[in-house]
């Protein structure tokens, strides 16, 4: 065999040795890296930025009005105003799709009863080939007129005031009901009910009338 290439295989096994004890071997020094290493190496500034953030307890709910007392007294995450902004829109919802005739849009927040009292209104008027149109112009005012906890379950009954615009028309068109050139003030009470403690955080419509 040629003596230069003895030469470059035992210069190649002696590198490969030295390179595996210095990349290879374990000391018994090696820790390994945690998430908590990179927290702990985070600026002094950070952590106790971090630690005040996580440290500020939750802000109280304001206190909810006497009509919803009942409410916070059984729940008391119970949060007056988001409950009633979810009110204003689940109202708007519902009247609209009913107006269409589209109660699959809003079944899942119908009580039984009142998804056959829908469904059998919509169906009569589809059987005298009348049509219904409806203009939400905006809800002026909706707020808890009474609550109670019953069967386990929260419920609450609400007071909406609004403007529409509502109409009715025959199967020939002509227009005999409302005023599409008018605003109506309409009054409505409705009851919405939730299971105490449940996860699931929507209400559901149990009965509709005037207020």
């Amino acid at each position: 065999m040629d003596p230069t290439l003895i030469i470059f295989i035992a210069l190649s096994a002696f590198i490969a040795y030295r390179l595996y004890s210095v990349l290879g071997a374990r000391t018994g020094e090696e820790r390994p890296r945690d998430i908590e290493g990179l927290q702990r190496a985070k600026p002094r500034e950070a952590q106790e930025a971090e630690a005040a953030t996580e440290a500020e307890p939750a802000k109280p709910l304001p206190p909810v009005s006497a009509p919803a007392e009942p409410l916070r007294a059984a729940d008391p995450a119970f949060d007056e105003k988001a409950f009633i902004d979810g009110a204003r829109g689940a109202y708007e919802l519902i009247v609209e799709a009913f107006t269409s005739g589209d109660l699959k849009s809003i079944r899942r927040f119908l009580s039984q009863s009142v998804f056959e009292t829908f469904r059998d209104a919509v169906a009569a008027r589809d059987k005298d080939g009348r049509r219904a149109d409806l203009k939400f112009v905006g809800i002026e005012t909706a707020r808890i007129a009474a609550s109670k906890v019953e069967d386990g379950h929260l419920v609450a009954t609400i007071d909406f005031l609004s403007n529409q615009v509502r109409s009715t028309y025959d199967k020939a068109g002509a227009l005999i009901e409302g005023d599409p050139a008018r605003i109506d003030l309409v009054k409505d009470r409705w009851t919405f009910s939730r299971p105490l403690g449940s996860a699931d955080p929507n209400w559901t419509l149990v009965a509709t009338g005037g207020a």
